[in-house]
């Protein structure tokens, strides 16, 4: 924010004005940067600096080494998670690490439950965090697996063996074919 702007016109020239009209937006401009910086660490999906405090009240080990995404997200897992465990709050915690559907299904007579990506193709990415978020807050007496979807022949079988080239097989069998 320019001072000066904000005065009558007859300041305009004098340069004793123009001077400390400089020095005082300067600060006011530190002091309105450093105001959105604070309400920035009070949300989490803003947060940076204070990503590892939020890590540590919600009980997750603190990794700098990771992005601010995935710490993001698996700090809105933690709070997803907490109270009692149902079926749509494992679901809500697996969608926000593979970001895609899941589908839990739910075997009682063998105390375990399948989750199952429906919306990901081939196996999502930061699964070591997801397999950690679910072991907290799943019940202990229960076991879980996981089924991802892959593409399948009669997938495949719609395109031509060109086209199929632009891909290596994990590719044919785990990537969305349609932007190859």
């Amino acid at each position: 924010m320019d001072l000066m702007e904000l005065l009558p016109e007859y300041y305009k020239g004098n340069t004793t004005m123009e001077e400390l009209q400089k020095i005082l937006s300067t600060k006011v401009n530190a002091l309105a940067t450093a105001k959105d910086t604070t309400i920035d660490q009070c949300f989490i999906n803003t947060a940076t600096e204070l990503l590892s405090r939020y890590e540590t009240i919600f009980g997750l080990s603190v990794d700098v080494s990771k992005s601010t995404t995935f710490r993001r997200e698996r700090i809105k897992a933690k709070i997803a998670g907490t109270g009692t465990t149902t079926k749509q709050m494992i679901e809500d915690v697996a969608k926000s690490y593979s970001n895609g559907e899941v589908e839990v299904i739910e075997d009682n007579a063998n105390y375990r439950f399948i989750i199952k990506f429906v919306g990901t193709i081939g196996i999502p990415e930061n699964m070591g965090d997801l397999t950690l978020t679910i072991d907290e807050i799943k019940p202990a007496h229960l076991s879980y697996t996981f089924e991802y979807t892959y593409n399948t022949y009669n997938t495949a079988g719609l395109y031509t063996h060109n086209y199929l080239a632009n891909f290596t097989h994990s590719g044919i069998r785990e990537e969305d074919l349609t932007n190859g």
